[in-house]
């Protein structure tokens, strides 16, 4: 294609040259169909160019994208606990989008744009070497304005990146939490924030467009000044007879064409400097390294997991010198159903999360049978335990595939028989499209009661050896708690089973409750144990039922 982008100027020389001023009118129609030929050719080209590089760009943006996602299902718990969803959800969307503007468009300008400036240098050189070196001339003056534009706008457009995640995260938040706008009616409050948010996005915008106001038209204007004095040199050649009026407006139209593509260059320089900055954030997200992650050489043991638990003074803390867990020990065997209570910050969900490996132990070990937990494949070790949420998560989805979620594979009768037992069919049964009923983004449709129960439900279909609940039965009302405790007591039956809840009536059945203060286990036993000796146990437990007197 930019060899027959050459031709034309040429074509047009010969028929100035030696069609109206040679005579030769025999040539004439040939040099015509040669035009029509070369402009066929280059339209076929540009069809199969756009084709192919569409075709290799989507290739190269999908294997991005993938990568992007890849590496974010892999990071940690922790990653996701310092950054903002949306902030997030802005660098795989918007900024991976930024740097597929320089695959799609960039690239192939510069490649264009590159071999057109070659091939163009070349006829130049050959028709008159003095003109062509006097078409140079602006192009030192060109390359330094582009270094000193570059090191400006490189660090406007970092600024840009960092408003657009900004913006995307305020805007992710808002509507998650729509509904306490509402309630408090602070729509205006609101408003403002985002007006803010989006005032600071389109200011970062404008200095990048200022400054790309007086960049572009001064380098058309050097590029101008270029063909000026081609011109005036060129003009006195033609009278001196050194050059024929062929050449020189050969010479002209192939100036012309040398200054397109290094204008093209220049926008491709901005468009570069977009995508650096983009691209700088999303190699954030390829190059992290997980906090928590298999050991090398580590091996997946062939058997399964009895579900015997053993902590060996397990020490934990989220920054330093701030422990959450001190020297916790204690010994589970395999089906016994443990509670573990306290006040807020005892550190029963932190240890729950260590068993989880989202975070890996500081000090001291946690055993799975007689395997160290962090000896132990992640997969392996999450594929055996069970975990529903204080805030049970529902996918966008129907109900029969929240569940599901537990096992991909089971059948439709499976995912019925979990759902029967954690007394949710009644009420999917009784919803529009019952178990192909979409509950909407985060089970928005559903009550909490009923969310808590998919979860329960989810967990159950897994089937692991060891089940979690997280304070699971916290937000369910008094008659359906007590049909999911009868059908708890049954199914958690020769599974290991740890228990976080606030009421503690739920617990009376646990096989032992072990009690915790300052990420220390102060006391354990059965409740009826606990509530004779442990004053911290029955403190709990007379303040819950109103039984302390002021």
């Amino acid at each position: 294609m930019t060899a027959l982008d050459l031709v034309p100027p040429w074509i047009i020389k010969l028929i100035i040259d030696d069609v109206i001023v040679g005579g030769h009118d025999t040539f004439l129609p040939w040099l015509i169909g040669a035009l029509i030929a070369a402009h066929t050719g280059r339209n076929i080209a540009a069809s199969l160019r756009i084709r192919f590089n569409n075709t290799l760009e989507q290739k190269v943006i999908y294997d991005l994208r993938e990568k992007v996602f890849e590496s974010l299902q892999r990071l940690s718990i922790a990653y996701y606990e310092h950054r903002q969803t949306g902030e997030i959800m802005s660098r795989v969307s918007n900024d991976v989008e930024n740097i597929e503007r320089i695959f799609i468009d960039g690239l192939e300008t510069l490649l264009m744009a590159s071999l057109t400036l070659i091939g163009i240098s070349i006829i130049l050189f050959s028709l008159n070497w003095k003109l062509a070196i006097l078409s140079l001339l602006p192009i030192p003056v060109l390359v330094l304005v582009a270094v000193l534009y570059t090191r400006t706008i490189h660090r406007f457009y970092h600024t840009i990146r960092r408003a657009v995640a900004e913006l995307n995260a305020y805007l992710q938040d808002a509507l998650s939490g729509i509904r306490e706008t509402m309630s408090f009616n602070r729509h205006s409050y609101e408003r403002e924030r985002f007006r803010q948010r989006s005032a600071a996005y389109c200011e970062s915008t404008l200095q990048v467009m200022r400054l790309w106001a007086t960049y572009s038209p001064s380098m058309i204007f050097m590029g101008s000044l270029g063909s000026v004095l081609i011109l005036w040199y060129g003009t006195t050649q033609v009278q001196a007879g050194q050059l024929t009026v062929g050449e020189l407006v050969a010479f002209l139209a192939y100036v012309a064409l040398f200054y397109i593509p290094i204008n093209q260059i220049h926008s491709v320089n901005n468009m570069l400097q977009s995508a650096l900055a983009a691209g700088d954030r999303v190699v954030e997200i390829l190059d992290a390294t997980p906090e928590v992650r298999d050991q090398p050489g580590v091996t997946t043991p062939s058997h399964r997991l009895r579900g015997n638990v053993t902590a060996k003074n397990v020490t934990f803390s989220y920054r330093p010198a701030t422990p959450v867990l001190t020297n916790m020990s204690f010994a589970v065997q395999a089906g016994e159903r443990i509670a573990l209570v306290g006040h807020s910050g005892a550190g029963k969900s932190t240890f729950l999360k260590l068993l989880m490996r989202f975070y890996d132990v500081k000090q001291g070990s946690i055993f799975l049978d007689d395997h160290d937990l962090r000896a132990l494949p992640l997969a392996y070790v999450r594929d055996h335990i069970g975990m529903v949420q204080q805030e049970p998560f529902l996918f966008n989805g129907t109900v029969r595939e929240n569940i599901a979620y537990g096992d991909l594979a089971a059948n439709f009768s499976h995912i019925e028989a979990v759902a029967r037992a954690a007394r949710a069919h009644e009420f999917i049964a009784s919803l529009p499209e019952q178990y192909e009923t979409l509950v909407g983004e985060r089970g928005v449709k559903l009550s909490v009661g009923q969310k808590q129960r998919l979860a329960i439900a989810r967990v159950l279909l897994k089937d692991p050896p060891i089940i979690v609940f997280d304070e699971a039965t916290s937000s369910i009302d008094t008659e359906t708690e007590v049909k999911i405790r009868a059908a708890l007591n049954e199914l958690t039956r020769n599974r290991t089973t740890f228990i976080i809840a606030h009421r503690l009536a739920t617990l009376q059945h646990a096989d032992r409750i072990l009690v915790l203060m300052g990420g220390r286990i102060i006391d354990q036993g059965p409740h009826n144990a606990l509530i004779t000796r442990s004053a911290t146990y029955r403190t709990l437990y007379e303040t819950q039922f109103h039984l302390v007197k002021p």
